[in-house]
């Protein structure tokens, strides 16, 4: 392995951060958060339905995607090996712990670098006995219009695994709430913020907020195209549109965040090629070129992702 390479880690194996492909940076192939939800609908674990998009997702084009389910959530390590060797779609696997209230025992129970030290164990040695190490810190989140003492707490966790490794932090804000908090915070502890994501910025699209978070010199997520209830897809490209023109294209990644049952095209959803058929002729008819969206989907992901080893 060339040492003055980039390389990242994911469920099959290293490669070059140059070999990634168009990239997907905020999905769940396996995910459950049915307990606290009261909705069984919210245990995606449907591998071989999950396999099957996945394989027409490649055909169509994506090479890769972000795998954001971590300890609490649901994640399966194994899986996710076996659904990228079946599909032939990279996937970077993540640590952490998402937010209230989801959040396991060992969050309540443990101090921030016992924490810090679970996650820095996972993407350094792998995660228990899978082989699979994970690349990137999150989701973790902060609840709507505030930040609960424990994820403040897993804020601070992950911020110390970031300066310990070097990987990046996928963030979780809840319908779009508390980015810039959550920037000041990583800021106050050391993070690189070129090297964090700000999730689901696409729930609130507020041209001038956007403007603030992109401001930090993150990453700004538009991770849930086509979760219709919130926004809509047109309104998102014309504020991917106006970031563009105003010197953000190299901060913006794409994704869907898909986490349901009922997400998956063979239960009626939109399933995980909605964003490559659908929303991007949508960009496209806003005046965002084929050039400017390579840039979504390969240079910005790569350059998120890539950790010299």
């Amino acid at each position: 392995m060339n040492k003055t390479e980039q390389w990242l880690e994911t469920a099959t194996g290293p490669i070059r951060a140059a070999d990634l492909g168009r990239t997907y940076i905020h999905e769940h192939l396996r995910i459950d958060l049915s307990a606290h939800k009261h909705d069984p609908d919210a245990d995606l674990n449907a591998p071989e339905l999950v396999a099957a998009e996945l394989r027409v997702l490649k055909r169509q084009g994506i090479d890769a995607l972000v795998e954001v389910t971590n300890r609490g959530m649901g994640r399966d390590a194994r899986l996710l090996r076996q659904l990228s060797e079946a599909s032939g779609i990279r996937v970077m696997v993540s640590t952490g712990f998402y937010k209230e209230p989801f959040l396991p025992p060992e969050v309540h129970d443990l101090g921030e670098r016992e924490l810090a030290e679970i996650m820095r164990r996972e993407i350094l040695e792998g995660i228990a006995d899978t082989g699979v190490k994970a690349h990137v810190i999150g989701e973790i989140g902060t609840s709507r219009d505030e930040i609960a003492p424990a994820e403040r707490k897993v804020f601070a966790a992950a911020a110390r695994a970031h300066r310990e490794t070097g990987r990046p932090i996928f963030t979780h804000t809840t319908l779009g709430t508390m980015a810039l908090e959550q920037l000041q915070l990583l800021r106050q502890w050391g993070t690189d913020l070129s090297k964090v994501v700000i999730g689901h910025l696409d729930l609130r699209c507020d041209l001038d907020y956007h403007l603030r978070v992109a401001d930090f010199g993150c990453f700004l997520g538009f991770d849930t195209i086509g979760k219709l209830k919130y926004e809509s897809d047109e309104r998102r490209a014309q504020l991917i549109r106006e970031l563009i023109e105003r010197g953000h294209l190299s901060q913006i990644v794409l994704a869907q965040d898909i986490t349901r049952r009922s997400h998956l095209a063979a239960h009626g959803g939109t399933g995980y090629g909605y964003l490559w058929a659908e929303f991007l002729p949508v960009l496209r008819r806003n005046g965002v070129g084929d050039e400017a969206i390579e840039t979504l989907l390969v240079e910005n992901p790569r350059r998120l992702l890539g950790v010299s080893v």
